[in-house]
């Protein structure tokens, strides 16, 4: 049975947002501004790291970190990495050759359901703390038009990992459409295990097993375990 997300994917992905993106973080970042296709002068690697930066801010606040502030705290850090992901270009990209054949209707509720597939799978490991010390060293910026991967490594005592983030410039603003953790790429790991499952059960049957998915994890929220 295909299960919908790579389990190495997954535990990367986790290390990076659990150590992180935390109060200890640390920073070590060359001068990288470039010019963006409107002309004015900034970078994606200004853009990434202004996001890191944001979810810092709501990691660290006191009010926030309170167990009745859970829900909120949670809802504050999707609103940082909603301002900064283009979620309908990575699920374009995520489900491949099949989207082209989608009406626009099946377009917009596939990308909600990638949004809510990527929102339990990967934002609410960054909720939980860790008090380990992680430094991110920015690389350098990539360009090619529109589009650039800023390259980083993330290092600490439980983590020594490169993390690339790939952007599309859009509407004056770099948008995230993919992270490679390790060498392994988030959206082409999903357009793997997407392909697979349309090929065995169709295209309706990955909505369905999207949709039960996202049931089963409200079902969980509503009423977690004692």
């Amino acid at each position: 049975m295909t299960t919908i997300i790579n389990m190495k994917v997954t535990r990367l992905a986790n290390l990076l947002f659990l150590s992180g993106m935390m109060a200890g973080l640390t920073i070590a970042c060359p001068s990288l501004a470039a010019t963006t296709p409107n002309g004015t002068t900034s970078s994606a690697t200004e853009a990434v790291k202004g996001t890191i930066n944001d979810l810092i801010q709501v990691l660290d606040n006191e009010t926030l970190k309170q167990p009745e502030q859970a829900k909120e705290r949670r809802h504050e850090i999707e609103e940082v990495i909603k301002r900064r992901v283009d979620y309908k270009e990575m699920a374009r990209r995520a489900l491949g050759a099949s989207w082209s054949t989608l009406s626009q209707r099946d377009q917009y509720e596939f990308v909600n359901l990638f949004v809510q597939l990527l929102r339990d799978t990967f934002v609410g490991r960054i909720t939980e703390h860790s008090d380990e010390q992680v430094a991110v060293v920015y690389v350098g910026e990539l360009r090619e038009d529109a589009y650039a991967e800023v390259k980083t490594h993330v290092k600490g005592r439980k983590i020594d990992t490169p993390v690339d983030f790939r952007l599309i410039h859009r509407a004056h603003e770099w948008r995230v459409y993919d992270v490679v953790i390790d060498g392994a790429s988030i959206v082409s790991n999903y357009r793997s295990q997407f392909t697979s499952i349309i090929r065995d059960v169709s295209y309706v049957g990955l909505v369905k097993k999207m949709k039960q998915k996202a049931i089963a994890v409200k079902a969980f929220e509503k009423y977690p375990a004692p």
